[in-house]
């Protein structure tokens, strides 16, 4: 402790002999009366957070030891780091009680050898009786005397002295209102509006506005108990409240002699609560004999009392010049900076001058002296949620970066990634000052710098003060204590993206629990990074190759280069009649490529990703110009998309037309289904073709999963009235070639074609969906449908599940069609397409050329080649080791054959697969021999593997059927949900099934009512406040499906971007990744460690390197956290859960299990950073449960109750 106080006492030397020199040479002409000057060796600060370190910094700067106080809530604190020594104080009491102990205080200063207490401003800073026991203590008290604090504090006794200093005053009580029927009262005889003051301190706290006498008890009671709670007083003062005024406040300094100066001015007008949230000084438009007449009523009013050391007389200002006094600060103010700033001078360390001994003079602070040059702002950095009504946010800072420059100045505490922010304190995060000669510069700088700021892990005001500082009011100067009030675009905030730390949490919850989409087999996803060829430098789209950017690099080349014109741009320029012209005017076979859709579908379980995709979609388009379309959207890949692959299937279609902007593309539409596998309402279906278009799409293959026709010509028209081209499909089933099956015979596939193209179609389509059509029933079924309508263009799509398919399609081809549908050779086969290459090479040198180079098609293949082993644990030949041609027998359509052949072997029917296809050719019998394409083929797959999983015969079945419980697809399609099959539903099977079940006739969807897009979008904006209107439509489409891929969005951002491997099965650690975010803007994360231990909340820590800088993520372990008892969270989107709005302290319950509530009901109260917050019920209901109790102390979003 010697060497620590020689120490101090060296580095004092200096500043402390010349402020004895300064005194030491005092006349009788400088003072009014003789002070004594008593040098100060060591300061302790009775406070926390920043302004505590504001304290310190000025004592080191003087040569002065500081000594910091914290709660124990408080141990990581960075004040407690700051001070030279730090000390424990008020161990076992509440985190506000610890600083509100003024034995503990006066107890760790008198063991510590400290000379004087800084009470900093709030806590303890304006109570007389701490002033007084840290005298009697026979310690210095840096502020006023304990009269003046007593004086000023209470607002009726610092009426009283404006008073009888002649400062005009505000109509208000005579002394302190205790009760909330004085308060009444007091309304009563002077008339409203009012302004509850807390009477014993200020900063905002216990102040509400009050304009309906009814509102009267009620307000009181909560200023009060929030006064109560932040400055141990209850009391409160009431006074009229004057409407538009701006609030300005004087700065001034007094010392012992009786010398006062101001130091000009402070603007506070920008109020929200009455809290201050942005400062100016000096008050901008400020007419100048206001300000001379305000700041003598100020300085007047200190001399009028005694004053010595800083404070702040505070005004109401209003439209007419008057002024009105309303209180003293008799402490150092939050915004003391920006005077600091204008003035140059020190405030703290006038403080600590003053309380020494010294007089204003001595400090070189006549008035004459001081000046203000410039304009400085403040503005509070809290954690707050404006898009919230302001509520706390708590929690652990995962990143913080700050604003700095020329003309910034910071004054903070806990601001450092992995801080903590607790409920208990106030909100303050980080004090932002700029300076700058005038105040738009000011205001620039400002902005500047707020925009620097990241800080992740809580929210934050940044968005609301950036707002303020862009309106053109506050810019001009024109602010009233009125401003935020009468702006509510202040509010209008773009949401943070926040990606960067959104895929950390990702990354780690893959890492601590295991894949986020599940996987199907034990394959994994190889290491390889797949070769894209190169295409030239093209202009389009939002992206470039990899290799056109380097080659760009190294050569300076600039040669935009746009892919070769293809069939969009004849469809774009003469709508859908012209294309369905050229096309069939085309001289050779055109294809469709699967590649992109169907291909996945059925050999990777629809699991391709948009990553994938995009990579390839360059080349694409500059070497496959001559394609009728790409199929890249619809069918599964919808729900897929959002299920799964959590990305949106909308933004894929975007960005796939940007790379491709000169190919059709063609989605598979479900008729009056659309892209689910329910019925819509038609205003459902025509709003999302409508969507479909705007987003890229052009071309709509039609088809309905029973050909019932009022279902296709729903989709037709839906598809037409949206502007794309109409692609109407017949659902293929049977064999027209062989005599005995009559049911689909030629004549019924010829009557449906007159029927499709007499409705409309531009196209008409055969959808072989099982791989059926064998070259011998290709020539008859093309041929008698191209001979009845010789303009129509015809395509046909197949599966190559028997190894037929390359026949079939040539069959086709020369019988007439006009596209066939192929895959690339790496992704063909199977239960896929046939193979592009051998359409190809089959056709060269023939009258059907397709005239797409064989190296092309293999250089594509080789890039698919690769992407595909990405995809192992969704790769079908895990059990499928060759096509098979029973499926002539069983009729199994291509993607659902692998898709039930996975079910089986994770239902543990893997050996018996065999009598799995046998019992789909006995359901589908059972069922009336029907077409087959989901969802209908969905009926018949469940039917099998109900047959199958209870050892039922297709005899069993039609003997026990009013006693089984059959699955309900099975059911609902009996009912008629999904439409009528050709020759109607069996007997007397449907009527056993369905005994009294109501039936639908006709049209399953045409009596469904519209639905209401609005409503549905104001809906989902509760819960998802950023969704779009693509969003709206995902969520028609799948309800709960697009609810789950909203919530993952928030949570866990744009996962799309991370390559395949890590996004399903994570990095190891030790990886280092990239991750390309948008263009310019490429993350690069390295995976460091997790940890082995896990916090009380069940939750790992997860190490990363981002760009250079460790980042740490909490993520909570499943498996491991099930053992802990942890308190649930209400489901985001769930109505009849009630959440926490803010993390906080129960104080009171205010319903019990089984009550009934109203709509806006109070539930319960919750307090945190001093303010209290009644949590209100979202719906009228009856109380289910309620998860709290008094005195708990929650997260947000921890569940408070559940209504139903």
């Amino acid at each position: 402790m010697q060497i620590l106080k020689a120490r101090f006492a060296l580095r004092a030397t200096a500043s402390q002999f010349q402020a004895w020199s300064s005194a030491k040479t005092r006349t009788a002409a400088t003072d009014s009366k003789i002070v004594e000057y008593k040098p100060i060796r060591s300061v302790l600060v009775a406070n926390r957070g920043e302004i505590a370190i504001r304290v310190f910094r000025a004592c080191t700067e003087l040569g002065i030891r500081s000594v910091a106080i914290y709660s124990e809530q408080d141990k990581l604190q960075m004040h407690r780091q700051k001070a030279d020594e730090s000390y424990i104080v008020g161990k076992g009491l509440p985190p506000v009680e610890a600083y509100l102990s003024i034995p503990e205080i006066i107890r760790v200063a008198k063991e510590n050898d400290v000379d004087a207490v800084h009470p900093g401003y709030g806590l303890l800073s304006e109570r007389a009786d701490f002033a007084q026991a840290i005298i009697n203590a026979g310690l210095r008290f840096i502020g006023p005397s304990p009269k003046v604090v007593q004086q000023m504090g209470d607002k009726v006794a610092a009426r009283k002295a404006a008073i009888e200093a002649k400062v005009p005053i505000v109509p208000g009580t005579d002394g302190p209102v205790t009760t909330k029927e004085e308060a009444v009262e007091f309304c009563k005889s002077h008339g409203l509006p009012v302004i509850l003051k807390a009477a014993y301190g200020g900063g905002g706290r216990g102040m509400r506005v009050v304009r309906k006498m009814e509102e009267v008890p009620s307000a009181f009671e909560r200023a009060s108990s929030e006064a109560l709670g932040a400055f141990g007083n209850g009391s409160m003062f009431i006074e009229r409240f004057i409407e538009r005024p701006r609030h300005i406040e004087v700065q001034l300094l007094g010392d012992k002699a009786g010398n006062v100066v101001h130091l000009y001015e402070r603007d506070c007008s920008v109020q929200r609560r009455h809290q201050k949230v942005v400062e100016i000084a000096p008050a901008p438009k400020l007419d100048p004999k206001i300000r001379q007449k305000m700041v003598e009523c100020a300085t007047h009013l200190a001399r009028h009392v005694g004053y010595e050391n800083a404070g702040t007389v505070e005004f109401l200002l209003d439209d007419k010049g008057n002024f009105y006094f309303i209180e003293v600060n008799a402490r150092l103010q939050v915004e003391h900076t920006i005077t600091e700033e204008v003035t140059g001078i020190d405030l703290v360390q006038s403080q600590i001058r003053i309380a020494e001994g010294m007089t204003l003079p001595e400090l070189g602070l006549t008035q004459d002296k001081i000046q203000a040059q410039g304009y400085a702002i403040q503005c509070r950095v809290t954690t707050e949620d404006p898009a919230n009504n302001f509520q706390p946010s708590t929690g652990r800072i995962e990143v913080f970066r700050s604003g700095e420059g020329m003309g910034i100045r910071l004054d903070s505490a806990s601001t450092y990634a992995g801080a903590v922010i607790s409920p208990y304190y106030d909100s303050l995060l980080v004090k932002v000052i700029s300076h700058a000669h005038d105040l738009p510069s000011s205001a620039a700088k400002m902005n500047r710098a707020l925009r620097e700021f990241r800080i992740r892990g809580v929210k934050t005001n940044i968005p609301f003060l950036l707002n303020v500082l862009e309106n053109q009011k506050f810019l001009n100067g024109s602010v009233d204590t009125y401003f935020i009030d009468e702006n509510p675009q202040l509010f209008m905030f773009k949401a943070s993206q926040n990606r960067a730390q959104k895929i950390l949490n990702y990354l780690g919850y893959v890492l601590v629990n295991g894949p986020a989409t599940p996987l199907a087999t034990k394959i994994p996803p190889s290491d390889v990074k797949p070769y894209i060829p190169q295409v030239p430098l093209v202009r389009f789209g939002s992206d470039l190759s990899p290799e056109a950017i380097k080659r760009q690099e190294l050569t300076g080349e600039n040669t935009a280069v746009q892919p070769p014109k293809g069939y969009k741009q004849i469809l774009d320029e003469g709508g859908p009649e012209a294309f369905a012209k050229a096309v069939r005017q085309h001289k050779g076979l055109l294809l469709m490529d699967t590649t992109f859709r169907d291909a996945h579908q059925s050999l990777l379980a629809t699991r391709v990703r948009t990553h994938d995709l995009l990579a390839v979609s360059p080349y694409v388009a500059h070497n496959f110009n001559n394609l009728y379309s790409l199929e890249n959207w619809g069918g599964a890949t919808f729900d897929v998309a959002l299920r799964f692959l959590h990305e949106c299937p909308w933004e894929r279609l975007h960005d796939m037309r940007q790379l491709i902007p000169n190919i059709p593309f063609q989605m598979l539409l479900r008729g009056a289904n659309a892209v689910g596998y329910t019925n819509y309402p038609d205003n459902v279906v025509f709003k999302f073709c409508d969507m479909a278009v705007q987003a890229g799409m052009d071309i709509f293959r039609v088809f309905d999963s029973l050909n019932y026709l009022p279902n296709l010509v729903l989709g037709m028209e839906a598809a037409a009235k949206a502007g794309g081209v109409v692609e109407a499909a017949i659902s293929y089933t049977g064999d027209v070639s062989d005599p005995s099956k009559t049911k689909y015979d030629l004549k019924y596939y010829t009557k449906l074609a007159d029927d499709l193209v007499k409705a409309g179609t531009h196209v008409l389509a055969i959808k072989d969906m099982a791989g059926l059509l064998k070259p011998q029933a290709a020539k008859l079924l093309i041929g008698a449908i191209r001979a009845a309508h010789p303009h129509v263009p015809l395509h046909v799509h197949t599966h190559d599940t028997s190894g037929a398919g390359v026949a079939a399609m040539l069959a086709c081809a020369e019988a007439g069609a006009d596209v066939v549908d192929v895959a690339v050779d790496s992704v063909s086969g199977l239960t896929s397409q046939p193979s592009m290459g051998a359409l190809v090479a089959s056709l060269q040198g023939t009258p059907l050329d397709t005239k797409i180079p064989l190296q092309k098609v293999s250089e594509y293949s080789a890039y698919w080649e690769q992407a595909r082993t990405l995809y192992g644990p969704f790769e079908c030949t895990a059990t499928m080791k060759s096509g098979n041609a029973d499926v002539y027998l069983n009729e199994i359509p291509g993607g659902q054959y692998t898709n039930l052949q996975f079910q089986a072997f994770s239902l543990g029917l893997g050996s018996q697969f065999e009598e799995v296809k046998k019992a789909y050719r006995e359901a589908n019998l059972l069922l009336g021999d029907i077409i087959k394409v989901t969802p209908s083929s969905k009926v018949v797959g469940d039917l099998a593997q109900f047959m199958v999983q209870n050892k039922l015969t297709a005899a069993d079945i039609n003997a026990r059927a009013e006693e089984l419980s059959f699955p309900k697809s099975v059911v609902e399609y009996l009912q008629g949900a999904i439409g009528i099959p050709y020759g109607g539903f069996p007997e007397p099977l449907r009527s056993k099934v369905l005994k009294d079940m109501p039936r639908i006739e006709g049209r399953p969807g045409k009596e469904l009512p519209s639905l209401n897009f609005d409503k549905l979008k104001g809906e989902l904006k509760e819960s998802f406040p950023d969704i779009n209107d693509e969003d709206v439509m995902s969520a028609a489409m799948y309800p709960q499906v697009a609810s789950d891929f909203f919530r993952f969005r928030d949570k866990y951002g744009p996962v799309k971007h991370l390559d395949t491997k890590t996004f399903l099965v994570g990095p190891a650690v030790g990886d280092t990744i990239e991750v390309k975010i948008e263009r310019g803007k490429t993350l690069d994360i390295r995976t460091v460690a997790v940890s082995e231990d896990m916090t009380t909340a069940g939750e790992r820590e997860v190490f990363f390197e981002l760009n250079g800088q460790l980042r740490s993520v909490f993520i909570r372990d499943e498996n491991a956290s099930k053992e802990m008892k942890i308190h649930p969270k209400a489901v985001k989107g769930d109505k009849n859960q009630v959440g926490a709005p803010m993390p906080g302290t129960v104080l009171t319950i205010k319903v019990k299990e089984g009550d009934k509530v109203e709509k806006g009901q109070p539930i319960a109260v919750l307090s945190a950073m001093k303010m209290e917050m009644i949590v209100q019920a979202p719906k009228a209901g009856t109380v289910k449960t309620v998860s709290i109790t008094n005195g708990q102390k929650l997260e947000g979003d921890d569940l408070i109750c559940t209504i139903e």
